[in-house]
């Protein structure tokens, strides 16, 4: 593979409604989209999906953007590279920041499935024709968050996180099982609670979730296996998993049941994919998680969704729920609970570049 440009646009775009969580509500995005150009003329798409401040990783969308213009792109120039794999081991010298290393990487991913004129579903080995989809609901006011899993579920959606936090969780829990017994429902916590809350997390058993997420610190292990241990729903790791030796830390202290993959979490697909091989040979179920991304980052996250082993629904939501109009040619949209594999080449999707236009911010193009 010879790169002869790098192409970086910071965007920012409003969300259609802001998301809340206990530690950030989000009303506008911003993301960097980086485009990797060969000799041929051949475009690979990625998208850093850090936020604008650290209060989701230690990452921001300024920290990616000097890690992947001053350190890593110079690592992919300086010697050939015939897959984008080597990449990835080439990155384990830098130490931390997977969210920039994974936006490249990502883009070198998509440049090699469409070198090859084949989707990037195909060179991962996927299976699944249709993608298993669910959606997030994150608002200031309970009422507001039954009303958003009330539009999920008439959307079609079969599976729904909520996000909670202690004096914002049993009650809302309450009232949307009661509202929709039969549906797929988990929990996200982002970090809210300490092993002191091990009795009132005990009270979410009663509500038959399909697990709840990170629970406990963001990089423990230990405290969440201890808590495993009481609790009947199983728990299922986010922030805590980053590489694939958490991974096998993870698995040895059985500190969960299930495990969120994101790629811009574990610095992109070779760490993605060995963790996918840790989970399944240690019958540990997995799922791909969002972080509110455009349209790239979606598309990539439907070609990783494609392996058999995501049976359960991840957060591949519809473009439109959170944007009035996205940064791709062709939105992806979920239709009863699931989103159509994209059969073009790479992730089979290409930049609106009218859309670009009006949300870049700054662009920079550098050149071999």
């Amino acid at each position: 593979m010879k790169i002869n440009k790098l192409t970086l646009h910071v965007i920012s775009m409003p969300l259609k409604k802001p998301f809340v969580t206990h530690l950030q509500t989000v009303e506008k995005r911003e993301a960097i989209i980086v485009e990797v150009q060969d000799t041929d003329g051949l475009t690979g798409l990625g998208e850093a999906v850090a936020f604008s401040t650290p209060w989701y990783t230690e990452e921001t969308v300024k920290t990616c953007y000097h890690m992947i213009k001053d350190v890593l792109f110079p690592l992919v120039e300086k010697a050939p590279f015939s897959h984008p794999k080597e990449i990835g081991q080439r990155f384990k010298q830098v130490r931390g920041n997977p969210m920039a290393k994974a936006s490249l990487e990502m883009a070198l991913w998509d440049l090699y499935a469409r070198q090859h004129n084949k989707p990037l579903w195909t060179i991962l080995n996927g299976t699944r024709n249709k993608i298993l989809a669910g959606a997030v609901v994150g608002a200031p006011s309970l009422n507001e968050m039954v009303m958003q899993a009330s539009d999920l579920v008439d959307e079609g959606y079969e599976r729904i996180k909520v996000k909670i936090s202690p004096g914002a969780d049993i009650e809302l829990l309450k009232v949307i099982r009661s509202e929709f017994p039969h549906l797929s429902l988990l929990a996200d916590a982002n970090s809210a609670y300490t092993l002191e809350d091990t009795k009132h997390l005990n009270e979410l058993d009663e509500f038959q979730l399909e697990m709840i997420e990170q629970p406990l610190g963001v990089k423990d292990l230990v405290e969440h296996s201890i808590l495993q241990k009481e609790m009947k729903t199983p728990i299922c790791l986010d922030e805590s998993i980053v590489t694939p030796e958490d991974m096998k830390s993870a698995i040895y202290l059985n500190s969960c049941g299930v495990v969120n993959i994101k790629l811009g979490r574990v610095g992109g697909y070779t760490n993605a994919l060995e963790i996918y091989r840790l989970c399944q040979e240690n019958l540990k179920k997995v799922w791909c998680g969002g972080m509110i991304e455009f349209g790239v980052s979606r598309a990539h996250n439907l070609a990783l969704a494609s392996l058999e082993g995501f049976s359960i629904p991840g957060d591949i939501s519809s473009s439109s729920k959170y944007w009035d109009e996205d940064i791709i040619d062709t939105p992806i949209v979920v239709n009863h609970g699931y989103v159509d594999r994209l059969e073009g080449p790479g992730i089979g999707v290409e930049l609106n570049k009218k859309r670009m236009i009006e949300v870049t911010e700054f662009k920079e193009v550098i050149e071999i």
